[in-house]
C-alpha cells in the first residue's frame, strides 16, 4: 500500500499553528509528514518561515508518526551542525525520522554573503557535505579540505543506528547524480513525462530506496477558490527561469507576475472535487513511487485538514 503523507508547509503557517497542524493530520489519518526547512519564503503573501529544527523535535514529540525534512547543508548550515542536529532528533526518536539533502536555493542560503555558486558547483559541495554527515553519523572524527572546511569535529550524542538520508532532485541530471550516494529519492510533481524522465535517472545509476513524490494541491468548494489560493500563494511556480537562483521573496513576485489560470494549473494540481483530485494524484504515484506527500497549499490548514479527513483520504485510498 502506497504511504500518503502530510506535508508541512514552514512557509505558509506559523510554526505553532503549524505544529497542531501536523497534530491533526495524523489523527485524520495520514502515514507520517514532512516539512520544508527555509529561512525565507517564497512570496510576501506567504509571510512565513519557522526554524524547521526546532519544529521536528516539537512534532516527532507530539505525534507517534514519522517526520521527515528537505534541509540543504553546505552554506547556511555547515554540514557539522546539519550532522548534529540530524543525530539527536533520531536519537531522540529512533525509526521516526528522515531527512532529504538538497543543493540549496539562494533565497535560503545567500545571508551568509558568500557567493552564490553554480549547479555543478552546489552539487560538489553537497556530496562533499553528505559524506562528512555520513562520516559523522558514524561515530568518526572528520577533518576535511574541498569544497568544505571541517576541523577535528566530531558528533558526541549518536543515535543507535543513523536515519536514512534521502536525495532531493526536481531534474533527471541532479536524480542520476546523486543515485550514488543517496538512500532513496525526493522529487516533486511536474508533468508525468518529467517524473518519469526522474524515477528511470535515479534507477538506470543504480539508486535504491524510497521514492518519495510531493504534490502540491489546491482543494476548494470551487475551481474559481482553488484558484484564487494558487494565484495567492503559489504564484512563483509559474517562473519559468531557476527558481533556485533568487535571493528575495519579492523577486519571486516580480517575476510571477500575473500568471494565468494554466501558468497556476502546471504547478499545482487546483481542483473542486476530491474524487478527481485523487485520481490525479494516484497516477502520478503510479509512475513508480512507493511514498506520496500532500501539500495543501491554503493557509487554512484546518480547512484542508477537514476535507482530507472527509473526502481527499478516503478516495486516495481507493485510487491507489
Amino acid at each position: 500500500m502506497v504511504f500518503v503523507g502530510y506535508h508541512a508547509s514552514h512557509e505558509q503557517v506559523p510554526p505553532s499553528r503549524l505544529l497542531a497542524a501536523v497534530v491533526r493530520a495524523e489523527q485524520v489519518g495520514f502515514d507520517g509528514a514532512m516539512c520544508s526547512d527555509h529561512l525565507a519564503p517564497w512570496g510576501i503573501a506567504q509571510g512565513e518561515s519557522g526554524y524547521a529544527w526546532s519544529w521536528l523535535g516539537a512534532a516527532l514529540a507530539s505525534t507517534s508518526f514519522s517526520l521527515g525534512v528537505v534541509t540543504a547543508p553546505g552554506q547556511r548550515y555547515h554540514p557539522v551542525i546539519s550532522a548534529q542536529a540530524i543525530a539527536t532528533v533520531e536519537e531522540m526518536f529512533p525509526g521516526r525520522f528522515w531527512a532529504a539533502l538538497g543543493s540549496g536555493e539562494a533565497v535560503n542560503e545567500h545571508v551568509t554573503g558568500d557567493p552564490w555558486p553554480s549547479k555543478e558547483r552546489r552539487n560538489a559541495r553537497l556530496e562533499a557535505s553528505v559524506g562528512v554527515i555520513r562520516e559523522l553519523l558514524a561515530g568518526r572524527e572528520v577533518s576535511h579540505t574541498s569544497e568544505i572546511t571541517v576541523d577535528r569535529a566530531r558528533v558526541w550524542s549518536l543515535p543507535a543506528e543513523p536515519p536514512p538520508l534521502l536525495g532531493a532532485a526536481v531534474t533527471a541530471e541532479t536524480a542520476g547524480w546523486l543515485a550514488r550516494w543517496a538512500d532513496g529519492l525526493a522529487t516533486v510533481a511536474q508533468p508525468p513525462e518529467k517524473l518519469t524522465d526522474v524515477l528511470r535517472a535515479y534507477a538506470d545509476a543504480g539508486g535504491t530506496g524510497p521514492r518519495v513524490l510531493q504534490v502540491h494541491v489546491s482543494l476548494e468548494d470551487t475551481e474559481e477558490a482553488a484558484l484564487r489560493v494558487a494565484r495567492e500563494q503559489w504564484r512563483h511556480s509559474a517562473i519559468t527561469e531557476s527558481l533556485w537562483d533568487i535571493e528575495q521573496p519579492e523577486h519571486f513576485d516580480k517575476l510571477a507576475g500575473e500568471p494565468t489560470d494554466d501558468q497556476l494549473r502546471n504547478g499545482a494540481l487546483i481542483c473542486a472535487d476530491p474524487i478527481e483530485l485523487a485520481d490525479r494524484v494516484a497516477g502520478l504515484v503510479a509512475l513508480g513511487f512507493d511514498r506520496v506527500f500532500v501539500h495543501g497549499i491554503s493557509k487554512d490548514q484546518d480547512a484542508f485538514l477537514e476535507r482530507a479527513e472527509r473526502d481527499l483520504l478516503p478516495a486516495l485510498r481507493r485510487a491507489m
